[in-house]
């Protein structure tokens, strides 16, 4: 028996209707990103300093960049250690958390919900931190260290770069759990229940197999969305540190790309080499992307 075929066919003025609801979110797209990612990666080829006409010198910005900038690969080096450390951590952070969550009731998940949420989006949280692990005596950990005599004298938390990587990563994964963590909680409470069912019967017998092979299958999108998430957020962990390390931090042992691309682009003015080192920011995260796409697409097999 021939199959039939039951895909709907649009007339053309709902496609156009389509397209005229799309136009207004895909021009602004190719206004705010796509264009300036695109002059950006031609200005990273030029030297420009915003009121001269940008001026052609080649690969010197890059040049530069990897064989004269001693704190650029110093930057680099630091944006790859949050990003290897914080990222996968706060991502499965989040999707454990978000998981553990959506087996509440609804007002318990609600009041869990807003509490770990809650750090992501408060702007002062580091002043929290600031008072925990402030330098002096009456900061709460070394108050507690002293008190219990494992310390003699107060440890200098947010100066000391002995341990203000361990304190940087503490302040990150605190404040990480922001939109991936509400779209995991999302894709969880929106699995089909009748495919556990159904599992079931196919010979899925436990909670571990129900996760591996039936709810993470079905919320592959929100699990890309929070990895992108995760991904930005832990390449772009310098204003996170400002507040309670300060801008540069002591010997820059929490200097990262986007504090290099800060200085060079707001400070300095040269934007054709602030552009190269935005251009080598975007290319690492695309990488990381696409890496990132390929260990997702194979989560259920």
């Amino acid at each position: 028996m021939k199959k039939k075929n039951t895909k709907k066919k649009y007339t053309k003025k709902q496609i156009l209707t389509g397209y005229a609801f799309l136009a207004p979110f895909l021009i602004a797209f190719a206004v705010f990103t796509i264009l300036p990612m695109v002059a950006s990666i031609v200005l990273s080829f030029t030297y420009f300093n915003g009121f001269v006409w940008p001026d052609f010198v080649g690969l010197s910005n890059y040049i530069k960049l990897f064989l004269k900038d001693e704190l650029f690969m110093k930057a680099i080096s630091n944006t790859l250690v949050f990003a290897l450390v914080t990222g996968p951590v706060s991502y499965f952070l989040s999707l454990t958390l978000a998981w553990i969550i959506s087996e509440f009731s609804r007002k318990i998940r609600s009041v869990l919900t807003l509490i770990f949420y809650a750090p992501s989006i408060c702007g002062g949280v580091y002043l929290v931190f600031t008072i925990i692990f402030n330098g002096d005596r009456y900061g709460w950990i070394n108050s507690f260290l002293l008190n219990h005599n494992i310390i003699y004298e107060p440890i200098q938390w947010t100066t000391d770069p002995t341990y203000m990587i361990y304190v940087a990563i503490l302040v990150i994964l605190w404040s990480s759990l922001g939109t991936s963590f509400l779209s995991f909680i999302a894709g969880f409470l929106n699995v089909d229940q009748t495919m556990y069912e159904a599992g079931a019967i196919d010979g899925v017998s436990n909670r571990w197999q129900e996760l591996w092979y039936i709810t993470l299958p079905s919320m592959k999108p929100q699990l890309l969305f929070g990895a992108v998430m995760s991904i930005t957020g832990s390449f772009g962990v310098g204003p996170i540190l400002d507040g309670l390390f300060g801008n540069p931090s002591t010997d820059y042992a929490l200097y990262t790309m986007v504090h290099e691309l800060s200085d060079y682009a707001n400070t300095r003015l040269e934007l054709g080499y602030a552009s190269a080192i935005a251009t080598v920011l975007f290319i690492i995260m695309l990488v990381a992307n696409r890496f990132v796409q390929k260990i997702i697409s194979k989560v259920g097999e």
